[in-house]
């Protein structure tokens, strides 16, 4: 046994030397963000998947796409812009009635006592004639209230098939529907540790070849300047064939990923962050849908593991995915390996 004794020391001042000369692997730079910390603002993506962007230097019209502004908007705000819409419109064409005379619109009752009765009519007739309703009970009279009335009725009929065109675009638009982990967790994982997150599809929809891909954000001191540096982290599992349950993406820290080495107050040094991408196939739309979102230091959980959240019905007949248990987590003690020798 004395004879292998050189041997096995040998190994072990190889393999400690090995874990003391660790290095980062290289960062990348096709990330469509800049490397200068102190030009950035927060979070890169926030948790819904947007860039955590504002443009300047150009007018308001020239910056913002109304279509695609109207198709994301939250539906309660859509449908409040369009009633704006829609009354501001026919303030507007019963403003211009009154200009040209309300008694220009026969059936109109105009009393004395009330100055704003012959506004309130001419503001509905607008609204009959902007929905070509038309109920006959007034109607327009003279050269004026007829123009005004034609163009009226004729910006009504494309203002309304402008809205039905958003409804339909707005319904029928690809979605992934997927709903992440509130944190994501330092767990442990096969005898050491890893970065996980999970993820589900809320909706009765179906994600086949379902793909991810996990970047890792960190702002790193370089001779004086603080700059963020893009890793790509490699997923245990980067693609499943079918997102029936839940999916726990799996990144294991090991000598080869970007987080070896590094404990809860070195990842909050480096205030990193965790961008997330998700695309798979639709096979209601019949087409690729993505999703993104993102999570920072903050939101991150050291020593944990995700709790089970699905199971057997009671009845034993079918599996119930139980969605509101997606960010249920309890403590786990995480393994004491190299990593954590890297840091000695």
């Amino acid at each position: 046994m004395a004879q292998f004794s050189p041997t096995l020391l040998s190994f072990k001042a190889e393999t400690k030397q090995t874990v003391k000369q660790h290095r980062r692997p290289e960062s990348v730079a096709n990330t469509g963000f800049g490397n200068n910390s102190s030009a950035q603002g927060g979070r890169l993506t926030n948790k819904d998947g947007t860039v955590n962007l504002e443009k300047t230097g150009l007018p308001f019209w020239k910056r913002i796409s109304l279509y695609h502004s109207l198709l994301r908007m939250h539906r309660g705000k859509f449908f409040l812009v369009i009633f704006l819409f829609y009354t501001t419109m026919n303030l507007l064409f019963a403003g211009l009635y009154i200009l040209v005379g309300v008694e220009n619109l026969q059936g109109v009752e105009i009393s004395n006592n009330e100055p704003l009765s012959g506004f309130l009519q001419a503001f509905f007739f607008s609204s009959q004639t902007l929905t070509t309703v038309g109920y006959g009970h007034i109607s327009p009279h003279g050269l004026w209230a007829n123009v005004i009335a034609s163009l009226e009725s004729f910006f009504g009929i494309l203002s309304f098939a402008l809205v039905t065109g958003l409804l339909y675009g707005r319904f029928t638009r690809p979605k992934a529907y997927l709903m992440f982990s509130e944190q994501v967790i330092i767990a442990p994982h096969q005898g050491r540790t890893a970065l996980m997150c999970r993820m589900a599809s809320y909706k009765n929809n179906h994600l086949t070849e379902v793909e991810a891909s996990i970047t890792l954000v960190m702002h790193q001191d370089e001779n004086g300047k603080k700059m963020t540096r893009f890793y790509v982290l490699k997923p245990e599992i980067g693609k499943v064939n079918s997102l029936a349950l839940n999916w726990t993406l799996v990144h294991l820290i090991d000598e080869e990923s970007p987080l070896y080495g590094m404990d809860l107050a070195a990842m909050e040094a480096a205030n990193i962050e965790i961008l997330l991408f998700v695309k798979g196939f639709d096979d209601h739309f019949s087409n690729t849908v993505q999703q993104r979102t993102s999570y920072t230091f903050n939101e991150l959980v050291y020593g944990a593991r995700f709790l089970p959240m699905y199971r057997r019905s009671d009845e034993g007949d079918t599996t119930l995915l139980e969605l509101q248990k997606i960010s249920a987590w309890e403590p786990a003690s995480l393994p004491v390996s190299r990593n954590s020798a890297v840091n000695a």
